[in-house]
C-alpha cells in the first residue's frame, strides 16, 4: 500500500464534487418534470421575496419591518438553493422559471392587498396554499429533490409573527374579523384557480402526478382529494388566525 497521500487539490476537488444524480434523471421526461417543478417553486420564492420586501417598507413599526425583512431574506436564500439545483441538473434557471411568470403574477394581480392586515394574511395564507401545492407534488419526486423542496417551504417564522399580529388586531377591533375572513376566502379561490391552471397546462407536472418515481401516480379521484386537502389546510390556517374560512 502506498504511503503517499493524495494531493490536497485532488482531495478538495473530490469533496466539492456534487453528489451523483438519482438514476431517474436518465429519463428525459422525468428530468423535464423536475426542472418544471423547481422552476415554478423558484419563481414563487422570488416573488415572495419581492412582496415581503415591499411590505417591510410599509410596516407600521420598526419591529414589524425587521421581522418582514428577515422573512424576505429567508425566501431569497431558498430561491438561491433552487437555482443551484437547477444548474446542477443542467437547466437554465431563468428559462425554467419563465413558464410560471404568468401564473404567479396573475395570482398577485388579482389579490393586491389594500392594507397592512391584508398583506400579512396574504403572506401567511396565500403563500401557505402555494407551499401546500408544491408539497403535494414533491411526494412524487426522488428523495433528494423532495428534501430540497420541503426545506425550501419552511415558513421561516412567518406563522408565529402573522398569527400574533392578526389576533391582536382582532382583539382590538373585532369588526375587522369579517372583512379579513372574506379576504382569506378570496385568496383561497384565486390560489386554487392558479394551482389548477398549473396542473392542467404544464404537461410535465401532470405526467409527474400520474406516475412518480417512488410511488404510483394519482388518478382523477386522487387529484380531487389533493385539492380537498389544500382546502382543509387553508381552513386550519384561518382558524389559527381566529378567522372563519
Amino acid at each position: 500500500m502506498s504511503d503517499v497521500a493524495p494531493a490536497k487539490g485532488s482531495t478538495d476537488a473530490a469533496a466539492a464534487a456534487p453528489p451523483p444524480l438519482n438514476p431517474a434523471y436518465d429519463d428525459p421526461a422525468y428530468r423535464t418534470a423536475v426542472v418544471d417543478l423547481l422552476g415554478g417553486l423558484a419563481y414563487s420564492e422570488l416573488s415572495a421575496f419581492e412582496r415581503l420586501t415591499e411590505d417591510a417598507g410599509s410596516a407600521p413599526t420598526l419591529e414589524d419591518k425587521v421581522a418582514l425583512a428577515a422573512m424576505a431574506a429567508g425566501e431569497f436564500g431558498h430561491f438561491e438553493r433552487l437555482i443551484d439545483r437547477l444548474r446542477l441538473l443542467g437547466a437554465d434557471p431563468f428559462a425554467a422559471m419563465e413558464p410560471f411568470h404568468a401564473f404567479v403574477d396573475a395570482f398577485h394581480a388579482h389579490t393586491a392587498p389594500s392594507n397592512w392586515w391584508e398583506s400579512l394574511i396574504k403572506a401567511y395564507v396565500g403563500d401557505g396554499l402555494a407551499a401546500d401545492f408544491y408539497r403535494e407534488i414533491a411526494a412524487y419526486v426522488d428523495a433528494s429533490t423532495r428534501e430540497l423542496i420541503i426545506a425550501t417551504l419552511e415558513e421561516t417564522g412567518r406563522s408565529e409573527f402573522v398569527v400574533d399580529r392578526v389576533r391582536k388586531a382582532i382583539e382590538a377591533d373585532p369588526k375587522i374579523a369579517g372583512r379579513l375572513a372574506l379576504w382569506g376566502r378570496r385568496l383561497m379561490g384565486e390560489a386554487l384557480s392558479q394551482a389548477q391552471r398549473v396542473a392542467a397546462e404544464r404537461d410535465a407536472l401532470s405526467a409527474l402526478l400520474v406516475g412518480g418515481v417512488d410511488r404510483p401516480g394519482m388518478d382523477l379521484a386522487a387529484i380531487g382529494r389533493m385539492f380537498a386537502r389544500l382546502s382543509e389546510t387553508h381552513t386550519a390556517r384561518m382558524a389559527a388566525l381566529g378567522l372563519q374560512a
